[in-house]
């Protein structure tokens, strides 16, 4: 496991120490429980430890995981929730198989700060009601759900549970700033479980815990409603595979010698998601939180992981009692500075200002994620940033006039070369030709004044695709139908696939108008044009059709 085990020891109880009120808080979030968060860092935890990439990571239950589990619990109930998760289990596993781990890295950083963001609001205003110490409101959005708290609350204050809450996570906020190695969140919830029970504080408690974890039991499968659970499990996948990749990537830049292998670790998550919900818990992530806290404790290995999963299943096996007189408004308090900490305000700040383009992506993703559930906040963010993408690379196109004067031969006169620069010209193409900026393209090249010969130097267009080659004959014919003559140089060998195959250039390369370099466009202009009689007929030697210069 490696060469440092009273180190990962050491860790593996630190992140234990850290989870448990998490654990705790994230399963009753989610509407399973307590018992269910923490069967889920129990099982998961220990699983995804031993079978996945990384070897810092640590997974269990998380707050954007519990975001998308309550309409899934709302609509589907528990059974429901559970068969998500095995699913999602399987779909991971898939995903493994088919090595997808590595697309996971072309998520923009725009997105990810704007889904980071939007989780944190999330799981702020999921704790609203057990902040305030009033039932929670029915409904699955959660801006109205906590609005609908805060109305109940003025109508009858619960001044404890809020005093509750606020205290915890003021001690959280203050003591990561001030030692950020002790674990706070747990002293701050056993100070205010003991002040609960000496003061005889009438506060909702997380309630009796089974001592242990279920039996194994496929009863929840419910195979009549397995077609409707088909989306939420995608949905859950996605962000299992979003989330802990992410998590281990910011493990592997916290560290000097690891890295984490992305498809091993989709296959891990996929194992602890198919097997958690058959012991009780529900759908599992890497933490990032939780990661960085064993990454901080001096973990260097699975050990450590392996030990807080270890650590958590004897509280579950041996402190059951003590864990259901925890006040629920102490883990609120726990949630929401967790909430808080997630947001990296000078992150958020230096993306907001770096483009338009980023901050707009951010924004939206962020609201989204408020609005919708968070793959398709994910989606929409990824599609906006491809869109603004694909503009930022069209106008990187150009249409530029270049001066012949550097492709011809050196026995030319200034005449001819002046001659020849009134009936011929050579534009240049940079950049992708392709459909996002096709059209710009046929704009500019259909403004041509009117001339005898153009001849258009490809050896910078950089791609080209269906739709840009298709705007590419569809200029050629406008210019044509004008009396233009069309030469074309410099086509590179990636390029003369989809020019042939979509007719392009056939009848140029028959006429003889395609060519290698642009001198050799050149030479066969000016001899088209004596031809013609627009030029007069040398009288020196004819022009060599040798490369010279650039395509």
């Amino acid at each position: 496991m490696g060469g440092h085990p009273r180190r990962d020891l050491l860790a593996g109880l630190t992140v234990a120490i850290v989870a448990l009120p998490l654990a705790l808080g994230f399963g009753i979030s989610s509407g399973l429980g307590a018992a269910a968060g923490l069967a889920t860092a129990v099982v998961a935890g220990a699983i995804a430890a031993f079978f996945g990439g990384s070897a810092l990571q640590v997974s269990g239950p998380t707050g954007a995981m519990t975001v998308v589990l309550v309409p899934i619990m709302h609509e589907h109930g528990a059974s429901g929730v559970l068969t998500v998760g095995v699913l999602a289990g399987l779909l991971l596993i898939a995903l493994a198989l088919a090595r997808a781990g590595r697309y996971m890295a072309l998520v923009p950083a725009p997105v990810v700060e704007g889904f980071t963001l939007g989780i944190a609001c999330v799981i702020a205003l999921q704790q609203v009601p057990a902040a305030l110490g009033v039932p929670i409101p029915p409904g699955e959005k959660v801006v109205m759900v906590a609005w609908q708290a805060v109305l109940d609350f003025a109508a009858h204050p619960n001044g404890w549970a809020l005093l509750i809450a606020a205290a915890v996570a003021g001690v959280m906020l203050a003591g990561a700033r001030w030692r950020p190695t002790v674990p706070f969140s747990l002293l701050a919830v056993a100070a205010a479980t003991v002040a609960a029970e000496l003061t005889g504080l009438e506060v909702a408690r997380i309630g009796q815990l089974p001592s242990g974890l279920p039996a194994p039991s496929l009863s929840f499968l419910d195979l009549a409603t397995l077609g409707s659970l088909i989306a939420p499990a995608v949905a859950v996948a996605a962000l299992a595979a979003l989330e802990s990749l992410l998590s281990a990537a910011v493990a592997d830049g916290m560290s000097v010698n690891h890295q984490h292998d992305p498809d091993r670790e989709l296959f891990g998550q996929g194992l602890a998601n198919l097997i958690a919900p058959l012991l009780g818990g529900v759908p599992a992530t890497g933490a990032i939180a939780r990661t960085a806290v064993n990454v901080r404790s001096g973990a260097h290995s699975k050990l450590a992981a392996l030990t807080h999963a270890a650590i958590l299943g004897l509280i579950v096996f041996t402190a059951a009692g003590l864990v259901a007189k925890i006040p629920l408004a102490a883990l609120a308090g726990v949630l929401l500075a967790t909430a808080i900490r997630m947001v990296e305000v000078g992150s958020v700040a230096a993306m907001l200002r770096s483009t338009r383009g980023d901050a707009v992506v951010l924004v939206l993703t962020a609201l989204a994620t408020l609005a919708l559930d968070l793959v398709q906040a994910v989606i929409l963010g990824l599609l906006v940033a491809g869109v603004l993408a694909l503009r930022a690379i069209a106008r990187n196109v150009r249409l530029e006039a270049m001066p012949l004067r550097p492709d011809l031969p050196r026995d030319h006169t200034d005449e001819e070369h002046a001659l020849l620069a009134e009936h011929i010209v050579a534009y240049r193409l940079d950049g992708p030709l392709f459909f996002a900026a096709a059209h710009r393209f046929l704009l500019q090249l259909s403004k041509v004044a009117d001339v005898s010969l153009i001849i258009l130097r490809m050896s910078r267009v950089t791609t080209i695709d269906a739709s840009g080659a298709l705007v590419l004959a569809d200029a050629i014919e406008r210019l044509q139908r004008r009396g233009i003559t069309i030469y074309i140089s410099g086509i590179r060998d990636g390029h003369h696939q989809p020019l042939h195959a979509l007719g392009v250039i056939a009848r140029l390369d028959q006429a003889g108008h395609v060519f290698a370099t642009t001198p050799q466009a050149i030479a066969a202009a000016r001899t088209h044009l004596q031809h013609t009689g627009i030029l007069p007929a040398s009288s020196g030697e004819p022009i060599s059709a040798h490369p010279l210069g650039e395509p």
